[in-house]
């Protein structure tokens, strides 16, 4: 996947009976990160982080949603023991992982393995993937990922305004012809 490309929709499980689709995010911003497992130390301090700064990324019109392999039950767990203020996604199948491509063979103890990849992904308004992490490192992540954001959405300003200042010599300029024209 490259920047600004759109991101795969996406219908996943949060409850036996409520799922979440890309298009329940349709206008805001989206945090998706993807981590390998439920309450091992480094999946557990990403999503402290990502908890701690929940808020700010709130502040700038974008939720976040966490993804992995497990369970929803144990999802349930994970987020009652650290106070997940945000949904976690149960991709069992890996339909999910796979559409974006975070899937990838792993070694352990000289055992290889299929697992997830840590990634993240910050998908605009629009749908689009704007920015994408892989090979995760947790320190000083999610902070990247909401300066990351803020500068987006900075972007995103510019070319409202550059439009709207467009707009306005449009009409203006218009006008200006329209007067020309009737002159005698």
């Amino acid at each position: 996947m490259n920047d600004k490309t759109k991101a795969p929709s996406f219908l996943g499980l949060i409850t036996e009976s409520e799922s979440l689709s890309l298009k329940d995010f349709s206008g805001k911003y989206l945090v998706l990160y993807f981590y390998p497992r439920d309450m091992t130390s480094g999946c557990t301090l990403e999503s402290q982080d990502f908890r701690d700064h929940y808020k700010s990324f709130q502040k700038h019109n974008c939720e976040i949603l966490g993804v992995s392999r497990d369970s929803i039950k144990s999802h349930d767990k994970f987020c009652e023991k650290e106070s997940l203020p945000f949904k976690l996604i149960s991709d069992p199948d890996e339909k999910l992982c796979k559409a974006y491509d975070v899937m990838k063979e792993k070694s352990m103890y000289g055992k290889k393995f299929m697992g997830i990849e840590r990634s993240t992904f910050l998908i605009n308004p629009n749908g689009e993937i704007i920015k994408e992490w892989r090979k995760v490192k947790v320190p000083g992540h999610v902070e990247e990922v909401l300066s990351e954001l803020k500068e987006a959405i900075k972007n995103s300003d510019i070319v409202i305004n550059l439009i709207g200042i467009s707009a306005f010599l449009a009409i203006f300029f218009a006008a200006e012809i329209s007067n020309l024209c009737l002159c005698p």
